[in-house]
């Protein structure tokens, strides 16, 4: 069977690359806020529906589920079809869930909302979509930077903390969800009009399944995978759980915790894109090691509870930055290492695992939360642990011999 490279060997820059960057920017950042609509008015939805810290937790968690399995499929599926129609579709459809989550609302029942939840993750799929379109405009030594800049599109998350909310209060909660599905309709038409696939790109029209099968088969996906899960991961379980953390733990309302957790996201959406360029200049070994490094230490100092507002928000800023400096650091070894006609398969798995990351610590949060001392140290020392487990497989990486992209290439 004749099968396509996805992509060729270019010199210089193409042409037109820094808008369809922004474009996938764009579209990333929208359905990521789509996504994470839950988490932000989470509060609200305990109290109407009389939910416990335990079934909160799976409302907020079970859009994370679809949203990393789907990966998986949408970073295959980009290999063959495109950055173009992928975002397109995927932006466009995107729009379903949310409306059908605003009707579980209404309706006051829990199990419409942890079902159309479920189909909210496809929001979180177009991730995986970003990764090998973005890689296939830019030149190697540059991908860091520029597959970090696309990453920031996970500050839709502090867009949905931030704005969310304040939707849902000043228009109400079903024009809340009305606005932000024409917002991805509209969205979904920009980037159908305006984007294109690189002159770079070639579509690889193999079987999907043969596909992820061959990714599945490298070693690096499976090592980045890990890795991913630990700082990806961290940082989507923030996000979707801190406005009940900071509830919970240091009293703030709906509004004010929704505030401090994009701010949250914003230090790491920063962050990202810093990692990805340090990770081109220096290595993303010593990268990623800093960022668990930095994760394990102040996962201890927020379990301390440091008061508010200085120290805590410092605090968590800092956490915010290891974090997302390590998703940066990630996908730029991701595009060092993986072979380039299979980025799309690689970057869907390793994708679904930093989004499985994020799914099981807001329920392990809810599971040992203390209430008579409001309190989640026990998940705060987990993650310490698993920062440091993740730190010292990264320093075993970085010393021994990293396997070429081309050895473990598709069969």
């Amino acid at each position: 069977m004749t099968t396509h490279s996805s992509e060729r060997v270019t010199t210089g820059a193409l042409p037109g690359r820094g808008v369809n960057l922004a474009l996938a920017l764009l579209s990333f950042t929208v359905t990521f806020w789509a996504w994470n609509i839950i988490g932000p008015i989470g509060v609200s939805y305990a109290e109407d529906l009389d939910l416990s810290p335990t079934q909160l937790s799976m409302a907020i968690a079970t859009p994370v589920l679809v949203g990393s399995a789907g990966r998986i499929l949408t970073g295959a599926l980009t290999d063959r079809f495109g950055g173009r129609i992928m975002f397109t579709i995927l932006t466009a459809v995107s729009a379903i869930p949310v409306l059908l989550v605003m009707w579980a609302g209404e309706a006051g029942s829990y199990p419409l909302l942890l079902l159309f939840g479920f189909i909210l993750g496809i929001a979180g799929t177009t991730f995986a979509v970003g990764i090998p379109f973005v890689n296939a405009w830019y030149e190697p030594g540059k991908r860091g930077f520029a597959t970090g800049l696309f990453g920031a599109g996970m500050g839709g998350t502090a867009l949905s903390a931030f704005f969310t909310p304040r939707l849902v209060t000043s228009v109400g909660y079903v024009w809340a969800h009305l606005i932000i599905a024409a917002g991805l309709l509209v969205v979904a038409v920009i980037v159908w009009l305006g984007m294109r696939d690189s002159p770079a790109w070639r579509p690889n029209r193999d079987r999907v399944l043969p596909k992820l099968e061959d990714a599945a088969r490298l070693t690096v996906t499976w090592q980045m995978a890990f890795l991913y899960a630990v700082t990806f991961g961290g940082f989507v379980a923030f996000s979707t759980y801190l406005p009940t953390y900071l509830r919970e733990v240091y009293g703030f309302d709906l509004t004010g915790a929704g505030a401090r957790t994009a701010g949250f996201a914003i230090a790491a959406v920063i962050a990202r894109p810093v990692g990805g360029w340090l990770s081109d200049r220096f290595g993303p070994a010593l990268i990623t090691g800093i960022s668990l490094a930095g994760a394990a230490v102040m996962a201890v100092v927020i379990s301390l509870k440091p008061p508010p507002e200085l120290l805590a928000g410092a605090s968590f800023i800092a956490m915010a930055i290891s974090l997302g400096l390590g998703t940066g650091a990630v996908f730029a070894w991701v595009a060092q290492r993986a072979p380039a006609r299979s980025v799309g398969s690689v970057t869907g798995i390793v994708g679904a695992a930093g989004g499985f990351g994020g799914f099981f610590p807001p329920l392990v949060m809810g599971a040992t939360y203390d209430a008579e001392t409001h309190s989640y140290t026990v998940g705060l020392l987990l993650l310490c642990a698993t920062a440091v487990i993740a730190l010292i497989f990264t320093i075993y990486l970085s010393r021994g011999r990293a396997p070429e992209a081309v050895e473990s290439g598709p069969r």
